[in-house]
């Protein structure tokens, strides 16, 4: 599978990354600890991902309250060292672990969690870390500072940002630029073909600095995998039965008429929604990769069509044209 290096980071990542964001929970809601894909499941979803050649795993220290980066690091070190060695983990943090737990950017727990983080993964070092949120509560300085140092000691090996703005993302690189401090060299958001905002606002700040762009909710939680039918009610586990905020705004005729067009577009060229809807995103130039999160190790499947599919520039730009 095609690497690309995330910004100026001297560290490349698949073009798609597996997101295990459902690993032992739902995101990072303490409410759903415990839930998400089962132990059992995580492991077929790693070892196909792995077949498929996909080298890069997304996760965070407050994904299932730290079950997620727990499975990865017993996943890795069951693969040895040629596995684990070819596998680039990126984990973030700013979501408390439990619920009332403290949360935030702060130097001391920044600190405390990089470290707990390495002992959940079994690493000596993490290739790639996020600030997994803007903190107001804590000078952008501080937080980079802290990251720097981190970097210098060895710990981590680059730095991002995660569910920035473009005028947030924008300061932080300003002042590590100005500070001499390693700055933030991608960012990750949600981006696709229901939320392409980012496009106006972040990808010119991604040119400015030569930042990398991580997209993650590719399906925009199921809608651009065709889980959800003009008239019907919600499949049960579907996102829109557990965790349905931000996703309320598709319940629309147009969102729907789009989404049935989409339907026939991709059933014209003999693949699925979700793998259309993949293939377009990673026709986005300022795109470096996508975060998808399987359930099962068969929902694979639409990213071998993706990988498949070349569309051309008038394609993607119809494509784009459905879409409110």
């Amino acid at each position: 599978m095609e690497t690309r290096e995330l910004g100026r980071s001297g560290i490349s990542v698949t073009r798609i990354v597996l997101g295990c964001g459902n690993f032992g929970g739902v995101g990072s809601s303490p409410a759903f600890f415990g839930q998400g894909i089962p132990q059992e499941e995580a492991p077929r979803i790693m070892d196909a991902a792995w077949e498929l050649g996909i080298r890069t795993f997304d996760t965070a220290d407050a994904y299932g309250g730290g079950r997620s980066e727990t499975w990865i690091g017993e996943w890795l070190a069951a693969k040895g060292s040629d596995v684990r060695d070819a596998i680039t983990v990126e984990t973030k943090t700013f979501n408390p672990m439990t619920e009332g737990a403290d949360r935030g950017l702060s130097r001391q727990r920044i600190r405390r969690q990089v470290e707990s983080s390495l002992e959940r993964l079994g690493l000596e070092r993490i290739p790639l870390y996020m600030a997994h949120a803007f903190d107001p509560d804590t000078p952008q300085e501080e937080t980079l500072a802290t990251f720097d140092e981190l970097v210098r000691a060895g710990k981590i090996g680059a730095v991002g940002a995660s569910n920035f703005s473009a005028e947030q993302l924008a300061v932080a690189v300003e002042i590590s630029e100005l500070e001499g401090l390693t700055r933030y060299e991608w960012i990750q958001n949600s981006f696709s073909l229901l939320e392409a905002g980012d496009a106006e606002t972040v990808f010119p700040v991604c040119h400015e600095h030569g930042l990398g762009y991580e997209a993650f909710g590719p399906l925009a939680g199921g809608w651009l995998a065709g889980r959800y039918r003009r008239g019907h009610g919600y499949p049960q586990g579907s996102r829109m039965t557990q965790r349905p905020d931000g996703y309320r705004k598709y319940e629309d005729d147009a969102v729907f008429d789009a989404l049935e067009a989409f339907e026939r577009e991709a059933l014209e060229r003999g693949v699925s929604i979700a793998g259309l809807a993949l293939a377009w995103l990673l026709g986005v130039a300022e795109v470096t990769a996508v975060v998808i999160g399987p359930t099962r190790a068969d929902q694979l499947t639409p990213v071998r069509e993706a990988l498949s599919l070349e569309l051309s520039t008038a394609e993607h730009t119809h494509l784009r044209g459905l879409f409110p």
